[in-house]
């Protein structure tokens, strides 16, 4: 099996992960009053349809362990 003759250098990996740069970014700007309050309705929304989908689904949620009367009237009297 060939194996090279000069070894293979790994130090500059180690040397990026280390680096940091001296130029700070610029500060971030601050939002407005109007994209605070869009943001806050648009939660509001969301939050609101998620809960109104929920009571909307609840009865379709609900599970009847008990059949109805009626059918099972019908079903002794067909016996």
């Amino acid at each position: 099996m060939f194996r090279r003759g000069e070894p293979v250098p790994f130090a500059f990996v180690s040397e990026a992960d280390g680096f940091r740069s001296n130029v700070t970014p610029p500060p971030r700007e601050r939002a407005s009053a109007g994209e605070v309050a869009g943001r806050v309705l648009l939660t509001l929304v969301a939050v609101g349809g998620i809960i109104g989908s929920l009571l909307l689904a609840a009865p379709a949620l609900d599970v009847r362990l008990e059949e109805p009367r009626g059918q099972q009237q019908e079903a002794t009297e067909n016996r």
